[in-house]
């Protein structure tokens, strides 16, 4: 077994291994992980400074999980859109695959909290083979996500055999791993995983920074070992509220981010998920948020802020109104909130 093994076996999974570290009520919080479970790698909940900040926010379980009975389990109709177990098929060029049911840490927001970490996630071999059969017979897709779950919890040999199957396909154009390990389980970065990746180009990473906190040097470690390796880093941080739905937050967190070498791509605004109520914000919240860091940070650091359209509609953008015509004039409003006439093309 492996170090990032043996660590993995040592995550926090029960209430009353919560309640040795601090005060909480073990009775309420094992109704909530009888439904949605918990895990808490030693790394991670290393990060909690109290009980109720950004990072205990995003592990421990709320009893407000089991309040939210509102919204539907599976919002973007992923069910729906599976020609096959465990691979979403919604844009025409693009599939994503879901090759692994745990995760390192459970988040609470999970947009699949509804099966992550349950018995209903289980993907076996054979889901795998066929959906790398799917993919090999549906030529217009160029572009595959691997995603789950997190692939990076699977063997180096499994991994490997996946990679290869895609790499096997003519018409792939490129694969990404959408990944959480870097933030919850840096040691399973090892140099032989990144020898593997290095293979298998061109590859792309999505992690999920969410809390400027979450850039310890063992993160950044991880990181700079895949960025070394070949591999491009981006990262989709989810829009959280009391976790960083704070202008001066997400500056700190993207800021970081460049430094150690991975790219802001995308702020989440929280998808309409059962069970994740406590986390939503106002969309203009959001904007408002976005507006504030043009002009205080580079362009390279500021992601673009989408919407996850309710029963598998896909991204949108969310943008702040800039532009506003007056009559036949363009003008257009500037980061400081004055406003400058901008000449227009005449046909």
């Amino acid at each position: 077994m492996e170090d990032w093994q043996k660590n993995l076996a040592q995550s926090l999974t029960t209430p009353e291994q919560l309640a040795a570290h601090f005060p909480v009520d073990v009775a309420t919080l094992a109704l909530v992980v009888e439904r949605y479970p918990m895990r808490i790698t030693p790394h991670y909940f290393r990060l909690i400074r109290a009980v109720g900040d950004p990072i205990w926010r995003q592990c421990v379980p709320d009893p407000r999980e089991l309040d939210d009975l509102d919204q539907p389990e599976d919002p973007l109709a992923e069910e729906s859109l599976s020609p096959v177990p465990h691979l979403v098929h919604r844009y025409p060029d693009r599939a994503l695959f879901l090759v692994s049911g745990t995760c390192a840490g459970y988040c609470r927001f999970c947009t699949r909290k509804r099966k992550v970490g349950c018995a209903t996630m289980r993907v076996t071999m054979g889901d795998v083979r066929a959906g790398l059969d799917y993919i090999a017979r549906t030529p217009q897709i160029r572009d595959v996500i691997l995603s789950g779950g997190d692939p990076l919890l699977m063997s180096d040999l499994l991994l490997k055999e996946i990679l290869d199957g895609l790499s096997r396909i003519p018409h792939l154009d490129l694969v990404r791993i959408g990944s959480r390990v870097p933030v919850m389980l840096p040691e399973r970065i090892t140099e032989r995983l990144c020898a593997l990746l290095r293979c298998c180009c061109p590859l792309y990473l999505n992690t999920h920074f969410n809390h400027p906190r979450e850039i310890t040097p063992e993160a950044a470690e991880a990181c700079a070992r895949l960025a070394d390796a070949g591999v491009q880093l981006g990262n989709q941080t989810v829009l959280l509220k009391g976790v960083n739905d704070d202008p001066e937050v997400l500056r700190e967190l993207f800021r970081g981010l460049l430094k150690i070498r991975v790219r802001p791509y995308y702020l989440h605004h929280m998808d309409l998920t059962r069970g994740t109520g406590h986390f939503r914000t106002a969309i203009a919240d959001g904007v408002a948020i976005l507006e504030s860091l043009r002009g205080t940070l580079s362009g390279l650091a500021i992601p673009q802020y989408v919407i996850d359209l309710p029963g598998g509609k896909g991204k949108v953008p969310v943008c702040p109104d800039y532009v506003q015509r007056m009559g036949d004039e363009v003008w257009v409003r500037t980061p400081e909130g004055g406003r400058i006439r901008f000449p227009e093309v005449r046909g």
